[in-house]
């Protein structure tokens, strides 16, 4: 039996698991203020040489650390903020996918906020 759909807080009948578009409209409203305020890849120390250090690793470790899936992210477990030796250093590096990474950073972020 199909779920019944639910009102969205704009008065909008949106079906059961699915966004209004409102809901996506303000999500992206939200990145895009968020990506306004980050520092340039440049400035947060990618430089030309990580894409081929990134490949090379993605190479020698192509399974995702967190749940075994094809990696497709080099994470820096310990964040580097601006520390060069850190960012280099291949120990503090780590296999993950998308997901993988994009959960474990947004626990990160709200981990600090706290």
């Amino acid at each position: 039996m199909p779920r019944p759909p639910h009102i969205c807080t704009c008065g909008r009948v949106v079906p059961h698991g699915a966004r209004c578009s409102c809901q996506i409209a303000s999500t992206r409203a939200r990145n895009r203020r968020h990506d306004a305020t980050r520092p340039s890849v440049r400035a947060r120390d990618y430089t030309s040489e990580w894409p081929k250090m990134r490949a090379e690793f993605l190479a020698a470790h192509p399974i995702c650390a967190c749940c075994g899936a094809p990696a497709s992210v080099v994470d820096h477990i310990r964040t580097h903020r601006g520390d060069l030796a850190l960012f280099w250093d291949r120990f503090n590096w780590q296999p993950l996918c998308q997901s993988c990474h994009n959960r474990h950073k947004q626990r990160e972020k709200r981990a600090a906020s706290v």
